[in-house]
């Protein structure tokens, strides 16, 4: 499903929506794009995980005006809003149009995702696709996933969501925000973050979490020699 029908909005509207529906949104990007930079490479290659308009991209290069960038995002739409975006950077970044689960990962030393992961439905296809990463990594390169990633004590997650209804509450009304979380249920599978960083230990990762909001983080998987 294209990202704008997934999340019930037109297109056009997706950055300004985004802030909307995720609490935290810009401390999240600030703290994902941070953590990759902490790949050893001075011109690193940086792989973005289901693109979307390019707002990750952007935070990386400020922080590695020098990183090569290769977007991978299966809606073609979205996609033209990246290159739109991003078309006055030094090295113009190659764009792949297709699903990041099933093309080849290029050699690199940094994958990064912004709510994307969360697309991959059972946890063997995430353990799958966590040795993918691995394996398509630099030394010491990095994983970064921003993504709702909740508490593992079911009172803390009821919690955590609780307080993630009260961020839309303030744009939308409770029939929306209803709306909303049931449209996003049809698609999306949130492990909790113990099992995320659990999965990517069993992929061969160490693991961080830098930075936590609610029900989202970010997590790091480094990737040793």
């Amino acid at each position: 499903m294209a990202v704008a029908s997934h999340l019930g909005i037109r297109l056009d509207e997706y950055d300004e929506r985004i802030r909307t529906f995720i609490p935290g949104y810009e401390a999240m990007l600030d703290a994902a794009a941070e953590a990759v930079a902490t790949t050893p490479s001075k011109t690193p290659h940086v792989v973005d995980l289901g693109t979307g308009t390019g707002a990750l991209t952007r935070r990386v290069l400020s922080r590695l005006p020098a990183a090569r960038i290769t977007g991978i995002d299966a809606d073609p739409d979205i996609l033209s809003l990246a290159a739109e975006r991003l078309q006055d950077v030094p090295a113009a970044p190659t764009f792949v149009t297709g699903d990041f689960t099933s093309v080849p990962l290029p050699d690199c030393d940094g994958l990064v995702a912004s709510l994307a992961l969360h697309h991959i439905r059972t946890a063997d296809a995430k353990r799958a696709f966590y040795r993918r990463c691995r394996a398509a990594l630099s030394p010491g390169g990095v994983l970064v996933s921003a993504d709702c990633c909740p508490a593992s004590d079911p009172r803390l997650e009821t919690d955590q969501f609780a307080a993630w209804r009260a961020h839309l509450r303030q744009t939308y009304s409770e029939t929306e925000t209803a709306g909303y979380f049931a449209a996003w249920a049809d698609e999306d599978v949130y492990f909790p973050l113990a099992d995320e960083l659990a999965m990517l230990g069993e992929a061969g990762f160490t693991t961080d979490v830098v930075w936590r909001a609610g029900p989202m983080a970010v997590m790091v998987g480094r990737a040793g020699a």
